[in-house]
């Protein structure tokens, strides 16, 4: 399931949680459906990558730098996958459905009907990331994706879910700063793949090379930390919606570290990075939250 990758997805949803808890009152049971759904859709996503590149011989390559997984050493199968996946879909249905009735109170409102079909684009997308005819993270397509999903989705739309509306639009602000974050994530990843990646498919560093992949990897954690601090500076000032501040020094060694090595010894950089973004929107939001205390 690679948890390790779960932090990420459920700092953005926390971070829209909190917001909305900071603008209105909202209802814990919601809180807690949508971040299982969070949950699952992150698991569902990495059991559907997993078996996508098995299946396209990705994860067998001799020159892989990432970690080996229960495909590629046998101890489970392709149907145990489909089956994994068949029971994760399930379950994102299944806790989506709960999370809108209790949020919206039905299923035929207009807000309902939007989270919805929300949630029938990010089961999509988490499926067809490498499986399926045309898998777009095989086409240089996944930082889009992340950055929809892991940034505008999860923070706008859990914001929307727990209070039925976008109150102002600078909410985009912090939904760019977790998509940047995120989308930093997959690129330590793809930096790290790079030699096996250039064999199989087409992502960001294989196309644009290393070095210019790790001026964009800094570029991604820098936009991130603007648009925190911008969508900080436009709200009311309180010296509490900068407590995110106290991670900077993790995306420093962060970066520095990054652009010092390369391939199997960027591996640890990955987790670094998933904790990191992790307590900086759950600061940010807390910073918030505080703040009306």
């Amino acid at each position: 399931m690679r948890l390790r990758t779960l932090p990420l997805s459920l700092g953005g949803v926390s971070l829209g949680l909190m917001l909305a808890a900071s603008d209105y009152r909202i209802d814990l049971s919601v809180a807690v459906f949508t971040l299982l759904v969070t949950v699952c859709l992150q698991i569902l996503s990495n059991v559907s990558n997993e078996l996508g590149d098995f299946m396209r011989g990705t994860d067998r390559s001799a020159d892989r730098q990432g970690p080996s997984y229960t495909l590629s050493q046998g101890l489970l199968t392709e149907r145990d996958f489909k089956i994994m996946i068949f029971i994760y879909v399930v379950l994102c249905i299944a806790f989506g459905l709960a999370m809108i009735r209790l949020s919206f109170g039905t299923f035929f409102s207009i807000g309902a009907v939007i989270v919805a079909l929300m949630g029938v684009a990010a089961i999509s997308g988490a499926i067809k990331y490498t499986l399926g005819r045309r898998p777009y993270g095989y086409r240089g397509l996944g930082d889009l994706y992340v950055f929809i999903f892991f940034g505008i989705v999860a923070v706008l739309g859990s914001y929307f879910v727990a209070a039925h509306e976008i109150r102002t639009w600078i909410l985009v602000l912090p939904a760019v700063s977790a998509g940047c974050l995120s989308v930093g994530v997959l690129n330590v990843n793809n930096i790290r793949d790079i030699k096996s990646d250039a064999l199989t498919r087409r992502t960001i560093p294989v196309r644009i090379g290393e070095k210019n992949a790790r001026i964009y990897h800094t570029a991604l954690i820098v936009l991130g930390w603007i648009s925190m601090t911008l969508f900080a500076s436009m709200r009311m000032f309180d010296w509490w919606h900068y407590l995110y501040v106290l991670t900077l020094p993790l995306f420093v060694v962060h970066l520095v570290k990054v652009w010092k090595n390369s391939g199997k010894a960027l591996d640890p950089q990955l987790p670094v990075l998933v904790i990191s973004s992790f307590l900086f929107s759950v600061l940010a939001g807390a910073g918030f939250v505080v703040y009306l205390l």
